[in-house]
């Protein structure tokens, strides 16, 4: 917890004096703060130059190092039924919560419209037309793998990598040991370079977070600064709530996973990338949690390209939002439409900035909602999007702890009942000298 809390400290630090900065209002500090935000992309940049050759190398270790090649359809079966659980569970909680809230509020004539919303929103709808679910289908399957991985495309990336360990687990022994050592000493060597980023950590936040600090007060006024609070503290209510989860259905202490969570939620929450937040995932789910390797190196990766948890809670507010700053009435049904659709159109959102907007966008239409609302989710998405990112990362490992306690393994399930009882495991000298 060492590196946590200078994690922590850093990043209180640059609210603190972000705030300082801002009233002031001193050209000089806002320039020299602004001049520091390239090191925070470079240390985003540092980290997301592990997450291709990593989720490679774990889910080719994990798929393609199980001799049964049933076990891995059993472990993909449960992990998509826990991603679909998870997002139901989510849509039922928030739909009454986002309602009474938006009920509370007294209606009113037209607000002023953000600068350039319209605008943006026109640019989404025509992106959201064009992504059309065939175009969507045939982009699943790359043409070129290696492009695939160049431009971040992680669904398309992850199938053909699931594609190949399966190849390689059905190979001569000789070919599936090679192939299969090979990218287990992939995946060690980029967990030490990962180390080495997370080191830096402290500094990368610092960097990432005060220019933040210094600019985003001025976004927080009106009915604006309403739909950025209320998506947040959404957000964080719904990330509390998947704590009792994993300790009721998987067993595991609150306490011990709020402090494995701890290290991807801070990543997460100052470079607003659950991608990036990967790598603290995979040493939390092994190291700290201790679940077995051939779960977090098979969930881990799938559900940081495919599974969003917060899809239910921001399109639901979104509409709700957007309903009320028209003036047009959202019915039950309407939100109902809204949450549900997230649970199955949050696996095909485009890995693109604002993406989710794509897959709103015919929504907003068919129930009658503005399309230029979209616009005005886009132009306030920054500040809620970084809780929404706490949110889908803890999302991600509550999932692995939950596939793996139910995962039919009795190995496996024995070594959780071990760790949760305070006894000494086996594998944990292992686990030490690996991390």
């Amino acid at each position: 917890m060492k590196e946590s809390a200078r994690v922590l400290l850093a990043l209180v630090a640059a609210i603190l004096l972000g705030v300082v900065i801002a009233a002031a209002q001193n050209a000089s500090l806002i320039r020299t703060a602004d001049a520091i935000a390239p090191i925070g992309t470079l240390w985003v940049n540092s980290i997301r130059m592990t997450v291709i050759p990593l989720v490679v190398s774990l889910l080719i270790t994990g798929v393609a190092s199980v001799s049964d090649i049933k076990s891995i359809g059993r472990l993909g079966g449960r992990t998509v039924l826990t991603f679909v659980l998870l997002l139901i569970g989510v849509a039922v909680v928030i739909i009454p919560a986002a309602m009474a809230v938006f009920a509370l509020l007294p209606p009113h004539g037209e607000l002023q419209i953000p600068p350039g919303a319209v605008e943006a929103a026109n640019e989404i709808s025509a992106g959201g037309q064009a992504q059309t679910f065939s175009a969507w289908l045939v982009s699943l399957l790359p043409s070129n793998p290696i492009a695939a991985a160049a431009n971040g495309a992680m669904m398309p990336l992850i199938l053909f990598t699931l594609l190949l360990a399966l190849a390689i687990a059905r190979a001569p022994e000789a070919s599936r040991v090679t192939l299969t050592g090979f990218f287990r000493a992939l995946s060690d060597a980029m967990l030490v370079l990962v180390r080495w980023i997370i080191l830096a950590a402290p500094l990368g936040v610092f960097a990432l977070v005060l220019p933040l600090a210094v600019h985003a007060g001025a976004t927080l006024a009106g009915a604006i600064g309403f739909y950025v609070v209320v998506y947040s503290i959404a957000s964080v209510a719904v990330t509390l709530l998947l704590y009792p989860v994993v300790t009721i259905v998987g067993r595991i202490p609150l306490r011990r996973f709020a402090l494995a969570a701890l290290p991807p939620q801070l990543i997460a929450f100052s470079s607003s990338s659950s991608i990036a937040s990967l790598p603290a995932l995979v040493e939390a789910a092994e190291k700290d949690l201790q679940l077995p390797e051939r779960v977090s190196g098979f969930v881990l990766p799938l559900a940081v390209s495919s599974f969003k948890i917060a899809a239910p809670v921001s399109w639901t507010i979104g509409a709700l939002f957007v309903g009320w700053f028209y003036g047009v009435p959202v019915n039950v049904n309407s939100v109902a439409t809204i949450a549900f659709a997230a649970v199955f159109l949050a696996f095909a959102v485009p890995g693109i900035p604002r993406g989710a907007f794509i897959m709103l966008t015919p929504l907003f239409v068919a129930i009658g909602l503005p399309a230029q609302g979209i616009g005005i989710l886009i132009a306030v998405d920054a500040i809620p999007d970084v809780f929404a990112t706490v949110l889908n990362t803890t999302g991600h490992l509550t999932a692995t702890a939950l596939v793996a306690r139910n995962c039919s393994d009795p190995v496996d399930n024995a070594s959780l009942d071990r760790t949760e009882a305070g006894e000494p495991e086996p594998s944990e000298i292992i686990a030490r000298e690996r991390f």
